[in-house]
């Protein structure tokens, strides 16, 4: 098994809560980070017909039939059973009696969210951060990194990545996608995907990807909300200021992992990576996508921003979690530092009072160096040091 930053807070969780939840995408190891971080509770896996029919069908009987240290897999495919946890829990009143997982985010699924209130430990896992991936894999290289992403059977087994990819989404659309969207709409479902990686780093226009896809906006908007709940994209909001200035009001979109975003592009190799129109967007996905892990790793709740105003100045991200500490971050995909890079952070750092050893531009280079109005970071130290931070 790969050593797992988030077992540490799961561990710690579990002695503050009756009820410790991992949600994140399918096969990013929560069944494996959390049997061995739990290895005495009985698991119960809800994509076994028979146990997902018994919990549907008598959630009462299938909680208090069982005694507690219980691990239920997969657990939003039987939303019932949530509200009988929590009247479980509340009749035990003990520290770490259930433990449960699930490849959609609980918090989004109807009702839930009620039974949970202030009972659950809530964490969330994404694919293997840099730092986690290269435990496995001697000198991987953040272009490498990139082109794979984090799943862990990436580093477990030396499968093609078009297999592995190919395979994954199948699993995702049977399991994830067929029960909501109408079979007949399956391929263009797919179709819409591909769309959302070639938005990937832009401004979301759900309008356009629903003329691209020749579906309505409303349907549009329903399959986004799906991508999201289930962990394959997610939305970086702008910077909203109480100033005057005309801000961006469109986030943007991102994907969780840059493997499967480059898969859907139809990069499979770090040489069509380097060669590709879309490495910024890829990069910039990257940089953001393991800033979120970081925090997501720690149980924290990250505040990420982009900043874009009418003028046309723009910081790819704002890291305002600290808010004693807050950063701004400029990410290119070049290898060549160029001093122009710091020019929207000097422009945003001097509007927000933050100081120029806050202000860094991430890049594809060797050389860490300062200036007088930022720091030129090497993408691999980023990614070690915010992996090291807590």
């Amino acid at each position: 098994m790969i050593p797992r930053t988030l077992s540490t807070m799961a561990q710690r969780m579990a002695t503050w809560f009756p009820v410790v939840s991992v949600t994140g995408p399918r096969q990013s190891g929560k069944s494996t980070l959390l049997r061995n971080t739990f290895p005495d509770f009985t698991y119960l896996n809800l994509e076994t017909r028979n146990l997902r029919i018994s919990a549907e069908t008598d959630p009462v009987g299938f909680i208090h039939s069982r005694p507690s240290h219980l691990f239920i897999d997969e657990a939003q495919y039987a939303p019932d059973i949530f509200a009988e946890i929590q009247a479980a829990s509340d009749e035990r009143r003990d520290m770490g009696q259930y433990v449960l997982s699930g490849s959609q985010n609980f918090l989004l699924l109807h009702n839930i969210d009620e039974s949970l209130a202030g009972r659950v430990g809530l964490l969330q896992l994404l694919p293997l951060s840099f730092v986690e991936a290269s435990q496995a894999s001697s000198r991987l290289a953040v272009d490498d990194f990139a082109v794979r992403g984090g799943y862990p059977h990436l580093y477990e087994v030396d499968v093609p990545l078009n297999i592995y990819f190919q395979s994954y989404i199948a699993t995702y659309i049977e399991r994830d996608v067929s029960g909501i969207v109408n079979p007949d709409n399956l391929t263009t479902f797919r179709t819409f995907l591909k769309l959302c990686a070639n938005s990937a780093g832009q401004l979301l226009n759900i309008t356009h990807l629903a003329a691209e896809a020749d579906i309505s906006f409303k349907t549009a908007r329903a399959w986004l909300s799906l991508l999201e709940s289930s962990y394959i994209v997610f939305r970086l909001p702008p910077y909203a200021s109480n100033a005057r200035k005309r801000l961006t009001k469109t986030p943007k979109l991102y994907f969780y992992d840059t493997g499967l975003l480059c898969h859907l592009l139809g990069i499979t190799t770090t040489e069509q990576y380097n060669t590709s129109d879309k490495r910024g967007d890829v990069f910039e996905n990257l940089i953001i996508e393991e800033t979120l892990k970081h925090y997501y790793n720690h149980a924290q709740t990250p505040q990420l921003y982009f900043y874009r105003d009418s003028n046309q100045v723009e910081v790819d991200l704002m890291d305002l979690t600290d808010q004693s500490s807050p950063k701004l971050i400029e990410i290119k995909s070049g290898q060549t530092a160029r001093l122009t890079f710091v020019r929207h952070l000097s422009t945003v750092g001097t509007m927000l009072d933050i100081p120029a050893e806050h202000r860094f531009v991430i890049y594809r280079g060797d050389e860490r160096f300062a200036t007088q109005s930022a720091i030129f970071e090497p993408a691999s130290q980023y990614l070690r040091f915010i992996s090291d931070a807590e």
